[in-house]
This record gives C-alpha cells, structure tokens and sequence, in this order.
C-alpha cells in the first residue's frame, strides 16, 4: 500500500514508519522537521512543512491508500492556555484533511487519539470505548471531536477509518526534554543523577505502553475491517509514579533522588485502559513488560548519551 504519515519523524512515527517500510509498504512523510535521532531513510518520501500548509498537504495525499494522523499541535497540560489555537491547528486541519482525502478517495484514515485525555475521570476501571467522555483540557476535547468528525465523514463519504485512543507511550527515540512523557523525563535525570520532582505523593496511576506494540496495533488497523472503530491501546495495567520510580532503580542499577510537591489539579487520579477489545478484533495485545521496555530504553539513552 501508499502510505501517508502524518507526523513521521516524530516518537510513534519513526517507529511506524519502520514497521511499514518492513511490511513491505510504500512511506511518504509529511512533517515540519526532520527526524531528531536519525538521518532520513533512503527509502522513504519525505514532505517537509507545516499540518497546516493545506498546498503541501494535498500533494502529499496524491496517490495514497492510507493515512495515518499522528500529528498534535498542543499537549495536554497547555492545551487550555490558547483553546481558539488548538481548535483552528488541529480540528480545523483535520476537516480540511478529511475533505481532501474524500476528494483524492483515500482509502482509510488511521487516527491517534488519546486515552488519557478523553475520558477525563473515570467512573469505572479499567475504562472500556464506550465509558463517558468528559475530557478536561482543550487537548482532549479536539481529540474527541475529531473523533466524531471521522464518523461524520464515514457516513456521509464512506472514508473508512480506525481511531486508537493511546495509554502513556514510552521507549526508544522519544525525547527526554519534551515536556510530556515522565519515563524518559526520570531516566534523563537518572542519568544525569540529578534530582526527581513528582507532582503529589506518587500514588497517581497510570497505563505505560511501549511504542514497540503501539506500532504493532497501527499495522493491524491496516487490514481491518471488523465492526468496531475506536480502540483503546495501552498494557491494560496500572502503575503509580512510585512503582515507575522502583522500576528505573531496577532498570539502571541507581538509587535515585526523589523530590514529592503539591499535586496538579489536572492530574486525573487514575487511568487504566481495558484493552480487551483490541485483543478480541484487532487480534492484538501488548508484548513488552514495563521492566523490559524502561530497561531497552535505558541501554538506547545511555548510548545516545556516550554519543
């Protein structure tokens, strides 16, 4: 298949568009910047510029089967500081996206969405597709409406489409100096042996998955199509910020330092994604323990870190 990725050279990208190019699949990217960890791959089409230079997107889309939209322009704790920013960057590109690939009869659009966010707090866990949804940020409210903008195209077009809503991903190449992310932010200060700050007293949990089977997922969704739309992908388990701290002592060998403060008023106490609708029709489930993937992660920072 042609392959469109959306924000290809970013954390989950980078690890999708490798997936694809071993399937087999033909890749183009369309990205503002380039990779941060590797050089562009010979076998791949890159498109640089902006979500948002409509021009650019449309070339990008000429003779595509699939897209794949990974592309976010806002995070989740500032999404609220500009909501008009995050509705025009992200909702309002995405209508135009939908539109274009109606109109270049793109096959099918594979979408991330986020299973933190857009739930809000949970009335049951694990938290199944068809929990409420009552997000808290702007991030989350965008997230969903495009949601519902991808059903709305379905029905009126016939533009197939899988959402994923994702737990907390985490592994090799995601940046440790981003400002989402507390494992790569923890190993980065673990290996600086500097000082850990967690908001509250560690007890908010969280659902970790390793980008390894979030690009097995998105493989999957290639050739799907079962009933169900919206997936919730993550390792169906939880863990506080306290047993994420024990296993990074485990992972690294080091006895971190650990600084507690006031906890944040937009930190949901828990959230743990049921999975088991991906494992019954996606015929997927996650495959890496959170030992396993922060200890891969470890061995690739502390190269990158030599480097």
């Amino acid at each position: 298949m042609n392959c469109l990725v959306l924000g290809g050279n970013g954390f989950i990208g980078s690890h999708l568009v490798d997936r694809l190019l071993a399937e087999g699949h033909n890749v183009r990217v369309l990205d503002k910047y380039e990779e941060h960890y590797r050089k562009p791959l010979p076998s791949v089409d890159y498109q640089y510029g902006d979500f948002g230079n409509r021009g650019l997107l449309m070339e990008a889309l000429m003779d595509i089967d699939v897209v794949f939209h990974l592309i976010s322009t806002t995070l989740p704790k500032t999404s609220n500081d500009d909501p008009a920013f995050d509705v025009q960057s992200n909702v309002v590109e995405t209508l135009f996206l939908l539109e274009q690939c109606t109109a270049q009869r793109v096959k099918k659009i594979i979408f991330i969405s986020s299973g933190g966010t857009v739930y809000g707090k949970p009335s049951v866990l694990p938290i199944p597709e068809d929990s409420a949804t009552d997000p808290e940020c702007s991030y989350g409210i965008t997230k969903l409406a495009i949601e519902k903008y991808l059903y709305l195209y379905w029905y009126l077009h016939g533009l197939d489409y899988c959402i994923f809503r994702l737990a907390n991903a985490y592994g090799e190449r995601q940046r440790p100096t981003a400002t989402q992310g507390v494992i790569p932010v923890f190993l980065e200060r673990a290996l600086r042996n500097d000082e850990i700050v967690v908001w509250g007293d560690g007890s908010v949990i969280r659902d970790y998955v390793h980008v390894t089977d979030i690009s097995s997922a998105l493989i999957r969704a290639l050739t799907y199509t079962g009933e169900f739309r919206i997936f919730n992908i993550g390792s169906g388990q939880g863990h506080s910020l306290s047993e994420v701290i024990d296993v990074i002592e485990r992972a690294t060998g080091r006895s971190l330092q650990v600084k507690y403060t006031s906890g944040r008023s937009f930190d949901v106490p828990m959230n743990v994604l049921d999975i088991s609708r991906a494992r019954n029709h996606l015929n997927w489930a996650p495959t890496i323990s959170l030992i396993e993937g922060v200890t891969r992660m470890y061995a690739w920072m502390s190269k990158v870190y030599e480097g």
